[in-house]
């Protein structure tokens, strides 16, 4: 049976507000959590971004749900020898309730240190070898490692928890999803895409765990959920590789000047009605999703809890 979990944006919100949207998604029957892990937001508009290890330990304290980060990039601004030592200290924190979401990232946060952006299929490869890196450490033995990409000499993990943390990877594209299936323990879109499911699962994620998330924006008045949506997530609906190359919120912003209204209409569930809501959701699940994680855009955070506590979450199963 397909289960829901809450997805925490802290491109939106600051880590308090954060925990207490946790705390609130555990009471309205919310059964999981994902956190975005981003240096900056998308835009100007969404205004956030906290470290996401601080606010996860944060979590540890305020809610019993599991966590899993939506996702990590493992490959330029951290190295995954540090992501590895995060990783663990979070799953001890949580009682082995952690996963580690992975992906090949994007320029807007892994160019700040200066190095070059490199091409797709060089962040896949770069990726590989990370999860090597962090499946090693994981183990708590001392690692050297010297590859392609990263080096490591006399590293080791002392808090690591009584299980290796499962590593899910991000993919949006087929040579990603055949890396997911390759390297992944689970795998992770953000589209009702079943096809993408097959070939993870043809390229070895065998019946491993595949997890996909969704924005809705609740609110009485559908209008202005339409309008809040396109201030604060249009970037949303730019095409193909454009998110994973432009550099700064300001740029996002631009191309978001493309976007319409209308576009945002067509593609994210918005309002009060609990039937749409309902279709959207289970779009996920004839997918065949195990789990769908929801995000509710803006600020009326509690509204929207209290919607699908009471009108939702009871239709879903």
């Amino acid at each position: 049976m397909t289960e829901y979990g809450y997805f925490l944006s802290s491109e939106e919100h600051g880590p308090a507000e954060l925990v207490e949207q946790a705390r609130m998604a555990e009471q309205a029957g919310f059964t999981a959590l994902w956190i975005s892990d981003h240096y900056h937001p998308w835009n100007g508009d969404q205004g956030q971004s906290p470290f996401v290890w601080s606010v996860i330990g944060a979590l540890s304290q305020a809610v019993s749900l599991p966590v899993e980060t939506a996702v990590t990039c493992p490959i330029l601004r951290t190295h995954p020898a540090v992501i590895a030592q995060a990783a663990a200290t979070s799953a001890v924190q949580l009682g082995g309730r952690f996963r580690l979401g992975i992906g090949s990232g994007e320029a807007l946060n892994e160019h700040i240190l200066g190095d070059p952006w490199p091409e797709a299929p060089v962040r896949l490869e770069m990726l590989e070898e990370a999860v090597r890196v962090m499946r090693q450490l994981f183990t708590g033995e001392q690692i050297s490692h010297h590859g392609k990409h990263y080096t490591m000499e006399n590293a080791r993990l002392y808090t690591v928890p009584d299980e290796p943390v499962p590593i899910d990877v991000s993919a949006f594209g087929p040579q990603a999803a055949e890396v997911a299936g390759r390297i992944g323990d689970g795998f992770i879109t953000m589209t009702p895409d079943s096809s993408s499911i097959e070939r993870f699962r043809r390229s070895g994620g065998g019946t491993k765990p595949v997890y996909a998330g969704l924005k809705v924006c609740w609110n009485v008045d559908e209008e202005e959920a339409v309008a809040t949506a396109h201030r604060l997530w249009a970037n949303e609906q730019l095409p193909g590789e454009l998110p994973q190359i432009l550099p700064t919120p300001r740029h996002f912003e631009q191309a978001s000047e493309l976007v319409t209204p209308d576009r945002v209409r067509e593609n994210v569930t918005c309002g009060p009605d609990p039937e749409a809501h309902v279709a959207a959701v289970k779009e996920y699940v004839d997918a065949g999703f195990d789990t769908v994680y929801i995000n509710q855009i803006g600020k009326d955070q509690q509204g929207f809890f209290d919607f699908y506590r009471t009108k939702v979450l009871p239709q879903l199963g």
